[in-house]
């Protein structure tokens, strides 16, 4: 037994694959968490390349000042949006309830529901009422639960940070001695395999997010909407949270486009919204990921198209992560092309 315990622990091709196994089952029975994990990565790991860039010109800026700084920053941006975004979105919530039940109780509406029954049956009108809401209930709880992760993985990730160095010195004892020695040993390789690639592809959801804010303001200010610089920077900010970042720019968006042009501005920011939205998945984050991960364009579309199919919204975000990581572990990487200068003779 103990010998084949041993041949089980030497073989390291064969032990990799259990323990990668093993993370998988795990990670599936923790999928109710995996907004929570996501984000607390990508806070965590943004954090922590922030105090390197920082250190890297300022040697001596303790970790701990440059986190508390950092945290500070985004409480503060959290305080503008509550304070500033938050009454401005009620005044004009109020306003557009007022205007849909003066629409309601107008002879333009009876005229209106009367002309839509004459080709729509009843059965069909209550049937779409019902699916209406119940998608605006699914929308509604998962922004909330999508909040309630993202304060959660800001408190991880800061009590992370602002402890970096003991964590990594707690950390690192897993690996150097105890019976499960190897175990980790494993664990740490996916680990910095797996956050290697993931941070080739936050590059790359940055430079995303930059063009989703340029051409939403360029759309904002073709509808000569108000407030452009504070909209776009609303829309930068949401472009970086992963799977509901779209949805939720929509609704203020849609509030404010509401009070400036009615139903039709509305209308307008929809199709706006949705055809940044296809841009982004169809055309920027196959060019970006392709161009940061070396992988033909062909490959990311198909990664993209595949994941977005098997894991929704956030496949666009994982999916080509989780492909290049299994190229790395299964020792498949693209070859670089040598640049050789001419010489002039």
């Amino acid at each position: 037994m103990n010998t084949a315990w041993q041949k089980f622990k030497d073989n390291v091709p064969l032990r990799r694959v259990v323990v990668f196994l093993l993370i998988v089952a795990c990670l599936y029975e923790m999928r109710a968490m995996m907004n929570t994990i996501l984000l607390t990565f990508i806070f965590t790991y943004v954090i922590v390349h922030l105090i390197r860039l920082v250190q890297r010109y300022i040697p001596k800026m303790p970790t701990g000042i440059i986190v508390v700084v950092t945290y500070l920053i985004i409480l503060a941006l959290l305080y503008f949006v509550i304070t500033v975004y938050l009454p401005m979105l009620v005044v004009q919530i109020s306003k557009m309830v007022k205007s849909v039940m003066a629409f309601y109780e107008s002879d333009e509406s009876l005229r209106l529901m009367s002309y839509v029954t004459r080709y729509i049956s009843k059965g069909e009108l209550i049937e779409q009422a019902k699916h209406a809401m119940t998608f605006a209930f699914h929308t509604a709880t998962n922004i909330g639960t999508l909040t309630i992760a993202t304060f959660m993985s800001l408190i991880l990730s800061f009590f992370y940070t602002i402890e970096l160095k003991k964590m990594r010195e707690f950390s690192s004892l897993f690996v150097k001695s105890g019976y499960l020695k190897w175990l980790f040993e494993d664990i740490r390789y996916f680990g910095k395999k797996f956050t290697n690639t993931f941070g080739v592809v936050l590059e790359a959801q940055f430079l995303i997010a930059i063009c989703n804010t340029a051409l939403t303001m360029i759309g904002l200010a073709i509808m000569r909407m108000p407030q452009i610089v504070a909209l776009g920077l609303m829309v930068f900010i949401l472009s970086l949270v992963p799977v509901a970042g779209v949805i939720i720019s929509l609704i203020p968006l849609s509030i404010v486009g509401y009070s400036v042009g009615g139903i039709r501005y509305v209308i307008y920011i929809f199709i706006m919204i949705m055809i940044i939205h296809a841009v982004e998945a169809y055309v920027l984050n196959p060019k970006f990921m392709a161009s940061k991960t070396e992988l033909p364009i062909f490959y990311t579309f198909l990664v993209l198209l595949v994941a977005e199919h098997f894991w929704g919204s956030w496949g666009l975000i994982v999916g080509v992560p989780i492909f290049t990581f299994f190229l790395d572990v299964l020792g498949i990487k693209p070859t670089k092309k040598s640049k050789k200068k001419a010489v002039l003779k």
